[in-house]
């Protein structure tokens, strides 16, 4: 490598300098400074040639930052500026020993991540760059707001259905003037106690019942309080902690909330905090697969898995539950990385072998291996596939990729998963090693939502087919309640020894104000206009009115199946996002956030179509 190329990241002489001596100091520095380089990059020839460019450039880097310590240091024209030398050596030896150290990480990686680390390198010097210059590098592209068609409804002509309407906008005004007379800031409320709740899911983020009820709010045109939420999240709502998160729970919660919150006000400060807090979670790739951690730390950018995770393992239904949010990311941040960290999700599961065409609720993300063969459309797996079909969809049907995806896996679970209890109940059982586990979890029961969904666009002629079996899980989880004495659903229920649609185990009996149940009687009630969907939300409402409300908000209980109630003392955030908003869609019009604008993420935040999405 020609000396020459040194030269633009060598110190120049001192302007205001006059002294020989001064002058001489600064020769001999320059001299000492392009022959540890070159020592260095004859180092690196020798021993990294494959990494040679990596190699080069952190010396670059490095070699410019000592030299701009020491321009920004003490005049060079001062006599007592020779007593620096001895310290200048020290940091040139630090940083080029630190450049070797990188250079031998960097042997570790694959070609295409090593490109990668380049090109981000670049991206930085750049953006720093534009800081040093004055610039605002937080300044986000100008995006044209345009609100798509239903973000507010009217009153429905039918009056049962509007009566049952605003008692659903009653309950809303309970839970939130609750959390917010007795937790406000807080993630969540006890209601029972009175006080504030805080999961550590989030760290030490605050406000996750504020961002996650701001679209419910909005949509419920309850406009005081939506701005009172939106004043606290402009002063109070801060990324900056050094705390470890869900990345899972933190993105379809707090990015998803802020999305779903710009995209029905238009205020920026919306945007501004989901771009802020999506580039947060990007370290959380850093994996040699591209799979992400479930757990990061947003101040030092360290992840890791769940301890619990088979082998080490991230959860399908955590890295699968990023794609709508992170598109949405890149459309409005101009920065591609978002959407080419969720599509390169894909080509890691694309390259490997299904066991039945299954996707397995575990993949380590250094191999690239499944780990365990758990197979499960509940806990662990669900919103995976959810986010296949509503990837489509958002796209504006063009992502055939995850078309494609979502109706060969839902194939597979129709045969090897579904099945007819001997009364004719449709289940969804669980998978392990090949070997079903005849059980159901509450969260299953979105499937039944999503399979209407996916209906219309179903191969062949599998449309009516695939509402059929919607219809039928529908049905399921609906005995899943009716067969409680608190008419509210289980965790988990069983079909086995004789046991149909019931748990049996202490450990499953409990209901924490889920919404996936209401979720799907939403979506068929959209579909069919069958009134019984209507007439089963209600009887939630009633159960929840009867045994969940308490004089400071509502709790969840323990034990479905005792004659009274025994309450967990937590107000969830998703109780506001997702239950009382299914609720409230499912006797609003079809023209409130109507599907054909409008996909909502597994938070029950809506997102708008990517009509001009490639």
């Amino acid at each position: 490598m020609p000396v020459a190329t040194l030269l633009p990241f060598t110190a120049t002489p001192n302007r205001k300098s006059a002294s020989p001596t001064s002058f001489r100091l600064t020769e001999k520095f320059i001299l000492l400074l392009v022959f540890s380089a070159f020592i260095t990059l004859c180092f690196g020839a020798i021993f990294f040639l494959p990494d040679s460019s990596k190699l080069l450039s952190g010396v670059f880097f490095h070699s410019s930052a000592v030299e701009t310590n020491t321009r920004t240091g003490p005049d060079s024209s001062d006599p007592g500026s020779a007593g620096n030398d001895e310290r200048v050596l020290a940091k040139i030896k630090k940083d080029h020993e630190k450049a070797l150290l990188e250079a031998k990480d960097t042997l570790q990686k694959r070609p295409d991540e090593i490109k990668q680390d380049i090109l981000n390198d670049k991206d930085k010097v750049a953006k720093e760059s534009l800081g040093q210059g004055g610039n605002d590098v937080n300044k986000l592209p100008f995006v044209e707001y345009h609100r798509p068609p239903g973000a507010t409804g009217h009153e429905p002509e039918d009056p049962e259905a509007k009566d049952r309407r605003a008692k659903i906008k009653e309950m809303m005004k309970h839970a939130w003037g609750s959390y917010r007379r007795y937790a406000w800031g807080s993630n969540e409320l006890r209601p029972v106690s009175k006080q504030g709740h805080s999961s550590n899911l989030f760290g030490s983020i605050k406000g996750a019942t504020i961002v996650d009820a701001l679209d419910t709010l909005y949509i419920m045109e309850m406009f005081e309080e939506f701005d009172a939420a939106t004043d606290w999240i402009e002063k109070n709502l801060d990324f900056n902690v050094n705390a470890e998160v869900s990345v899972f729970e933190v993105n379809i919660r707090f990015v998803g909330g802020l999305l779903s919150a710009y995209y029905l006000s238009g205020k920026e400060v919306y945007r501004r905090k989901a771009v802020e807090l999506g580039e947060k979670l990007l370290p959380a790739f850093k994996t040699p697969t591209g799979i992400p951690w479930a757990l990061l730390n947003l101040k030092s950018g360290i992840g890791r898995n769940w301890p619990w995770a088979s082998g080490g393992s991230s959860i399908l239904a955590e890295y699968g539950t990023l794609h709508l949010e992170f598109m949405h990311l890149s459309k409005l941040s101009g920065n591609p990385d978002f959407a080419q960290k969720v599509m390169n999700i894909r080509k890691v599961l694309n390259r490997l072998d299904k066991p039945q065409g299954l996707y397995p609720n575990y993949l380590n993300p250094n191999s690239g291996q499944w780990g365990q063969h758990h197979v499960s459309v509940g806990g662990l797996g669900d919103s995976f596939y959810e986010y296949l079909l509503k990837a489509w969809l958002m796209s504006d049907k063009t992502d055939e990729e995850g078309k494609k995806m979502y109706y060969d896996a839902l194939q597979a679970i129709e045969t090897n998963l579904m099945r007819k209890s001997s009364s004719g109940l449709t289940y969804i059982a669980e998978w392990k090693g090949g070997l079903l586990e005849h059980k159901m979890g509450h969260l299953t029961c979105f499937a039944g939502g999503m399979i209407a969904l996916g209906a219309d666009g179903a191969p062949g002629d599998k449309t009516g087919h695939q509402m059929e079996q919607a219809a039928e899980i529908a049905r399921t989880c609906h005995e899943s309640y009716a067969r409680t004495a608190l008419k509210l659903g289980p965790e988990a229920f069983r079909f086995d020894g004789g046991v149909e649609a019931i748990a049996t185990r202490q450990n499953e009996k409990y209901f924490i104000l889920r919404p996936e149940v209401i979720e799907t009687y939403m979506y068929m009630w959209r579909f069919t206009h069958d009134p019984k969907y209507r007439e089963w939300g209600w009887e939630a409402v009633q159960a929840l009115e009867q045994h969940c409300k308490v004089e400071g908000g509502y709790s969840g209980v323990r034990d479905v199946y005792a004659s009274t109630p025994n309450h967990d003392d937590v107000q969830q955030s998703f109780y506001l996002a997702e239950t009382l908003k299914y609720l409230y869609l499912l006797f609003s019009d079809d023209d409130h956030l109507p599907f054909d604008h409008w996909v909502f993420n597994t938070e029950a935040h809506p997102l708008p179509k990517n009509r001009n999405q490639a």
